[in-house]
């Protein structure tokens, strides 16, 4: 198989690149297109923007099969109308450069977003309910491609909708929950009781790959989520069994910890500057993010690591071992 991504310089592209180098005999032929040079497979990556018609008609000649990762995904993103021009925009002129080169499969990193704050365990029927711009552009490119199957019956469209993603690497938002509760200085906001829902990049690109072989034909749509789910407090207890430490925590109340938010919601915007907590961050923090994830297990999948070793893996490797060498990924 032929395959091209499109936005695989980063987190996720970086090591699914790496895990389909390594059968090269189902995977003669891996390119990657990204506005940034990879900077663990610059031999595969060319430059290019996903916005642009052009460029993507050209790109995509001799492929098999497409890779969707480009996105905007931040927070912070400003004008907000970037998120829809990557995202939305981006989709549409894969698609076409697609249609023009005869290439009639996809796999399409989505995201949980689309359900929206504190849903109750949604399963992939779920109506969506997106309450941020990321979440509302990656549905709305989820519904470009429900329309292009519509007329492209015979195309294989694979969508993979994964809760937050961590691992080795990784400076989003796990790591930086990882980094404060490892510091002992962690402050709890809420009762603890929240389920998060995550997601190991290393099981992940192993589900993609698992897809590409084993889902081609039809359109597929899967929740990705390591199961069982942590709670915040189970989250901390593992954090110390792995780093053999005792963390102390204080508890918080919802609403003092929204105020603080709100707080320095008003400082980045007297300053100027992307600050590391904000009330959206608070919001996210203290939400159950618990995702259904039955639909992949009926596929036979077996994840490689649990999520307590994946958790395991990451925390050996950013605070035991250090062994990051300043080459990381910014993520949400």
């Amino acid at each position: 198989m032929k395959v091209t991504f499109i936005g695989g310089s980063g987190f996720v592209g970086t090591r699914l690149i790496e895990l389909l180098k390594e059968d090269s005999t189902n995977y003669s032929k891996i390119k990657n297109i990204d506005l940034l040079q990879s900077h663990f497979h610059p031999e595969v990556t060319e430059i290019g923007d996903v916005r642009e018609q052009a460029c993507m008609d050209e790109k995509l000649q001799d492929t098999d099969c497409v890779i969707l990762l480009a996105a905007q995904h931040r927070d912070d993103v400003h004008p907000t109308s970037l998120y829809y021009e990557t995202n939305v925009g981006g989709m549409e002129k894969t698609l076409k450069a697609m249609e023009k080169n005869g290439v009639k499969r996809i796999v399409f990193y989505s995201s949980v977003a689309v359900y929206g704050l504190n849903k109750k365990n949604p399963n992939e029927e779920h109506p969506a309910d997106p309450f941020n711009h990321y979440g509302k552009s990656k549905w709305q490119a989820e519904v470009v491609l429900q329309e292009w199957y519509k007329t492209h019956p015979d195309w294989n469209i694979n969508i993979i909708r994964p809760t937050v993603i961590f691992g080795e690497r990784n400076r989003g938002n796990v790591y930086n929950l990882l980094k404060q509760i490892a510091s002992g200085k962690f402050l709890m906001v809420g009762n603890g009781n929240n389920k998060k829902s995550m997601a190991y990049v290393g099981n992940i690109v192993a589900f993609t790959k698992f897809l590409m072989e084993n889902k081609t034909t039809g359109y597929n749509v899967y929740n990705y989520i390591d199961k069982p789910d942590f709670n915040m407090n189970e989250l901390v207890g593992h954090v110390s069994k792995v780093l053999n430490k005792h963390i102390p925590t204080t508890h918080f109340p919802y609403w003092l910890g929204m105020l603080g938010g709100y707080g320095f919601d008003l400082l980045a915007k007297i300053t100027g500057k992307k600050l590391t907590v904000s009330s959206v961050r608070v919001k996210k923090f203290c939400a159950t993010t618990e995702f259904d994830a039955t639909k992949v297990k009926e596929t036979g999948f077996k994840a490689p690591y649990t999520l307590g070793e994946g958790l395991a893996r990451t925390l050996e490797f950013e605070f035991i071992h250090d062994a990051s060498n300043g080459i990381t990924f910014k993520t949400e």
